[in-house]
């Protein structure tokens, strides 16, 4: 049995660790045995919990990812070798070390080490505090990002680097990797197609938390467009630090009427999903007790693990695609046709999708995009185009749209 998987994210600062937090503690009280674990490099889960990592209160665990240790384990291979190239072109072993450091592999790592820890079976809920949106969608976006470059390059390299490496060495001095650097990287991609397939799968969802402000508001909107632009389900928003309008004086007043404007602007943005309320609280919830009062407040009578009922954003037929991209507007998407590959951007963020054998051979008869779903088509038979690009206002090209 797959173990139910959610994601909090939102904009740094909104509170996403501390319902993160109050979810996974309201599990384990719930009976659920339950993991919590974080991507964010901050590591702020223990700080919000009050305890070291392990078995932090009955049936809530908090996992912290040692970095080093994990790094050697699924990166070993290919950390060796840049740093043996490092030392070869006339770098210091110290410089060289800390070179090989990659940006962001404490985030890809934490992404390795929640496969591993779904694996084991033993776990009813993984929670998953995220790093803040931008960094987040990065991340999320990876894996399939990995898997075009290695499907496309990885053949080539091996072939390139068997013809080469004898000149490359007696020339450059410098070592060209070998097969076991060529299945390092392969392991790693492997790694991280089924963090996304587990990411993707039915029973893995994301929520979205933000406090009722304008320039937040407005950046989950975003997000939302994004995770789904990416293949992930979205099943619920929720709004922190809300002002309760009881006994509110006049300073007070004016705060709880402008958060209750965003608020209702939120339910209808993000409608269907619920959107779940934390009221701003008089101290800051830190420990088990606390935490599992505002999950308590946060959920109601409503059932958090629970298995959703989201369809895949993505849905491919003989006949036609159908992305659903929520609060997109027209201005910001693009559509472009490459071969047998079809390049959707939504925003600043883009995605790749290999077209199936069958697709690939035929020319797009339109696409458009309505009530936030975009939908391609395809002509019953034709080649396709070498390329095209832009959501258009005429009907007809590879790329059309009402």
């Amino acid at each position: 049995m797959s173990p139910r998987v959610l994601l909090f994210t939102g904009k740094g600062g909104v509170g996403k660790t501390t319902a993160a937090a109050a979810t996974a503690t309201l599990a384990a009280r719930r009976g659920l045995k339950t993991l919590i674990v974080s991507t964010d490099t901050a590591h702020s889960l223990a700080d919000a919990l009050g305890v070291e990592p392990g078995e932090v209160a009955p049936g809530l665990h908090l996992h912290q990812v040692d970095t080093q240790k994990s790094l050697e384990r699924h990166w070993g291979e290919l950390r060796e070798y840049a740093r043996n190239a490092l030392v070869e072109l006339g770098l210091d072993e110290i410089t060289s070390e800390e070179i090989t450091v990659l940006p962001g592999a404490e985030e890809v790592i934490a992404l390795l080490e929640l496969r591993e820890r779904a694996r084991e079976g033993c776990w009813d809920v993984i929670v998953v505090d995220c790093a803040p949106t931008a960094e987040t969608l990065r991340l999320l976006a990876l894996p399939e990002a990995l898997d075009w470059h290695v499907n496309r390059l990885l053949p080539i390299g091996r072939r390139i680097a068997r013809l080469v490496s004898p000149f490359v060495r007696n020339v450059a001095h410098v070592s060209v990797p070998g097969d076991e650097v060529m299945n390092a990287g392969e392991r790693l991609h492997r790694g991280l197609m089924e963090v996304r397939e587990l990411l993707t799968g039915d029973h893995a969802s994301v929520r979205l938390v933000l406090t009722p402000e304008s320039v937040v508001l407005a950046e989950a909107r975003r997000t939302l467009t994004s995770l789904s632009l990416y293949g992930y389900r979205v099943d619920a928003v929720i709004a922190n630090r809300v002002f309760p309008a009881e006994g509110a004086d006049e300073w007070r007043a004016g705060w709880v009427a402008a958060q209750g404007r965003l608020l209702a602007e939120a339910e209808q943005s993000f409608a269907p999903l619920p959107v779940h309320v934390v009221p701003y609280l008089p101290g800051e919830p830190v420990g088990t007790d606390a935490l599992a009062e505002v999950g308590a407040a946060l959920y109601g009578e409503s059932d958090p693990f629970a298995p959703h009922d989201i369809e895949p954003p993505l849905r491919l037929s003989a006949d036609d695609l159908s992305l659903a991209l929520p609060g997109a507007d027209r201005e910001h998407v693009d559509l472009a046709r490459k071969g047998d590959e079809l390049i959707i951007t939504a925003g600043p963020y883009r995605r790749i999708l290999a077209l199936p054998a069958a697709l690939a051979r035929r020319k797009i008869g339109g696409a458009a995009l309505r009530d936030g779903h975009l939908r391609v088509w395809w002509e019953p038979s034709g080649p396709p185009t070498g390329s095209s690009a832009g959501l258009r206002s005429k009907a007809g090209s590879d790329s059309a749209t009402s």
